[in-house]
């Protein structure tokens, strides 16, 4: 019975049925058993697998979440990982990608230079401001390249990621980013504030992060106080194109 890390975490308070329930109906019908185990130390998702379907299943779950190498060994230069931002508030001028590995992980860092050459067409744009305006904050999924294995581990952006965050910005309208609850909450809260003038739909990012697409005209921060008394325990983090297109230039994001 294999035991799996998926990309996933669970973190504020959110229990464990609820990540069941997403795993449960992906192999409904399949003759396997899935058993959560627990958490990483850093909260990435373990779960036991086993059954005459399992390979099947562990191919479901990598496509539907993604799994992490089995070791550290499975780290290799050049390769495109998925992870989560970490300790955000704890470095001025490197990001901290948490990346997991078998029942460890490792962080990768992502220099300043590098942000700024993927992100802001080179201007010298301060770390900080570079953290704000991309919604750089704990927990939000991101994928790297690693550049550099041996010692501390070095990465930039994939290309997958900077094409995301160009995506983001080329549409032109806000997003509010939602850590630390679940998609279907989401979008009860934004039915329940009566939002739809405002609120294209809700999109997910992962298992606990999602982003309420805003419409044409609609400021993201002016939602945060209205969503923000019904996801009380959520933390929610404003991306505006606008912002950015001021920092860094309209030229930058055209293709």
């Amino acid at each position: 019975m294999p035991t799996v890390t998926v990309l996933e975490k669970l973190y504020a308070a959110v229990s464990p049925s609820a990540f069941e329930k997403s795993y449960s109906n992906l192999v409904n019908g399949l003759d396997v058993q899935v058993g959560f185990v627990g958490t990483t130390k850093n909260g990435w998702i373990q779960l036991d697998v086993s059954g005459t379907d399992q390979t099947i299943a562990l191919s479901l779950f990598d496509r539907e979440f993604g799994l992490a190498p089995d070791s550290l060994d499975g780290l290799k230069r050049f390769s495109a990982m998925r992870g989560r931002v970490a300790f955000s508030k704890k470095n001025a001028s490197k990001l901290s990608v948490d990346l997991p590995a078998g029942s460890s992980s490792v962080t990768a860092v992502v220099s300043e230079k590098s942000l700024q050459g993927q992100l802001a067409d080179g201007k010298a744009v301060p770390f900080e401001r570079m953290v704000e305006l991309f919604c750089l904050v704990d927990n939000l999924p991101v994928e790297v390249k690693l550049s550099k294995v041996k010692g501390e581990l070095k990465a930039v952006l994939s290309e997958v990621q900077v094409s995301l965050f160009r995506s983001w910005v080329q549409m032109r309208v806000d997003r509010l980013m939602v850590f630390g609850v679940l998609f279907s909450d989401v979008e009860k809260a934004v039915n329940s504030c009566r939002l739809s003038r405002d609120v294209m739909r809700v999109e997910s990012l992962g298992f606990l992060e999602q982003a309420v697409l805003c419409k044409l005209g609609t400021d993201a921060v002016g939602l945060i106080p209205k969503l923000g008394r019904v996801l009380k325990s959520a933390v929610l983090v404003p991306f505006s194109p606008k912002k950015v297109i001021k920092q860094i230039g309209n030229e930058a994001f055209d293709d």
